[in-house]
């Protein structure tokens, strides 16, 4: 696991820093970037004459109650509050721009607003040091995509529909496409073929220089199993808040360079029917003082340290409750299905790609250890998503929770009384979102996440995503109801 802010210090950035680093850029605009309850990046832009270093002490006002999961309309205001740290030069603008990364606060109390995911990320970094636990939480998340040529999507009282179309689409071998030029990928046959099949590398690789260009890991990229242009690049371990930073970044720069490039990125889970679906696999480990965690050659499965079993306990514990937050739309079911390869089964292994938390075996070095758990996506926000695995983690060792034995036999092939013993993840966002409001004492520890995030985060979910979809027929009841 790479861990090159295990080694290095950079030094904090000041107002003043990114005064000038504007200036030396030629920068016109600054554009202030935050995101919403769900996980949206929002943004607002000023010109660069209003960049003074009293923007950083005094905040830039805006409506709260026009944001999803934030005020009611009698208290409205609220502040951003610019991240220094965070400023670059955005490649994806064509007039020459600063972004930065914003907290929020509450203007009239002058205080860290609750609800800003952002500020739960930070805090749940400090209540890992003050747990004395460890010092350092890192993580690498693998965010999966489509590439699509077009999508078409209406819902009313009287239809419902989606078209998808790809040029790499499976079903598109027989259409006329003045000529077909042939080569895409069949259902499931996605996974590192050579261009001309994989069609997408060129624009995967423009998209790999323009985050490297914002200062993002980026190292590798690469097609994925499925058919229409699955795609997925590597995003480099940062810590925690850094690294949804970075995650934040990774999608941004993506739905813009497939703007250019007269196509369009979907991070949903399950946009095809009987192909591979979108993850976002969560690489994990926790440091103290520059050592790793999770380490230990005296342990014999995989050299993991009794910590990072106490630490999978957690994840493993929590993962019904976690899944409201890391998994958290109607569509990330369609994804974790049992029965097929995803990541559903409660359990842990070192190298069974169905078990919901994998300890990978591609290196032994005490800095690579670490625990993926796969069942996210990336339709989570994702302050909110590593800051709640982490408080599972920890929980996990602060109550010593036994994860239990390791699950390496083939599950696909495993009997109907082995399965009965293993349990699943929930299999609806309803089935998660009532175990959170169950198991989420673990959340408040050190208040990191508050009773109010919680509740109303759940209440966004239930009045404006599940009832939108349970209130509405699906066009598949009408394929199986319609002649009753």
């Amino acid at each position: 696991m790479e861990t090159s802010e295990a080694k290095k210090s950079k030094k904090s950035a000041s107002p003043k820093d990114v005064i000038e680093m504007a200036k030396e850029a030629g920068v016109q605009i600054v554009d202030y970037k935050f995101m919403d309850l769900p996980g949206t990046l929002q943004h607002i832009s000023y010109h660069i004459d209003t960049l003074k270093e009293s923007v950083f002490e005094n905040g830039i006002g805006f409506d709260g109650s026009s944001i999803r999961g934030f005020q009611a309309i009698n208290e409205s205001d609220m502040l951003l509050m610019p991240d220094p740290e965070t400023a670059i030069v955005d490649p994806c603008c064509k007039t020459p721009t600063l972004s930065m990364f914003c907290n929020i606060e509450d203007p009239i109390h002058r205080k860290p607003y609750s609800r800003d995911s952002r500020y739960v990320a930070q805090k749940a970094e400090k209540f890992l040091i003050k747990s004395g636990i460890a010092t350092q939480s890192f993580f690498g998340p693998e965010a999966e995509f489509f590439v699509f040529d077009g999508i078409r999507f209406d819902q009313n009282q009287h239809s419902a529909y989606y078209y998808i179309d790809s040029a790499e689409g499976a079903w598109n071998t027989g259409r006329d496409e003045k000529p077909n030029l042939g080569y895409k990928p069949r259902y499931k046959e996605g996974y590192f073929p050579c261009p001309p099949t994989d069609s997408l590398m060129e624009f995967r690789s423009q998209a790999l220089l323009r985050m490297r260009e914002m200062g993002l890991d980026m190292e590798i990229h690469h097609h994925e199993v499925a058919t229409a242009g699955q795609c997925e690049m590597g995003v480099g371990i940062r810590t925690l808040t850094k690294a949804a930073d970075q995650i934040t970044l990774y999608k941004y720069v993506l739905k813009n360079v497939a703007r250019e490039h007269f196509k369009v990125i979907t991070f949903m889970p399950k946009p095809i029917f009987q192909d591979n679906g979108n993850g976002m696999h969560c690489h994990q480990s926790i440091w103290k003082d520059g050592v790793p965690l999770m380490f230990d050659k005296k342990m014999p499965y995989a050299n993991f340290s009794q910590i990072g079993l106490w630490y999978i306990g957690g994840l493993l514990k929590h993962a019904p409750a976690l899944l409201a937050i890391t998994s958290p739309t109607t569509n990330s079911y369609r994804r974790l299905v049992p029965g097929y390869e995803a990541p559903v089964n409660l359990v842990y292994s070192a190298r069974n790609r169905s078990a919901v938390c994998r300890i990978p075996t591609y290196s032994n070095e005490p800095k690579a250890k670490r625990v993926e758990f796969r069942a996210p996506d990336a339709t989570c926000n994702p302050y909110l998503a590593f800051s709640a695995m982490l408080m599972a983690g920890l929980d996990g060792i602060i109550n010593k929770i036994d994860p239990g034995e390791p699950a390496d036999f083939d599950l696909f092939e495993a009997s109907p009384e082995e399965l009965a013993k293993i349990k699943t993840v929930p299999d609806s966002l309803g089935g998660a979102l009532a175990a959170l409001e169950k198991d989420h004492d673990f959340l408040l520890r050190g208040d990191v996440f508050t009773k109010d995030l919680i509740d109303t985060y759940i209440e966004y979910k239930k009045k404006k995503e599940i009832d939108y979809v349970r209130l509405r027929p699906h066009p598949a009841e009408f394929q199986l109801y319609f002649d009753a």
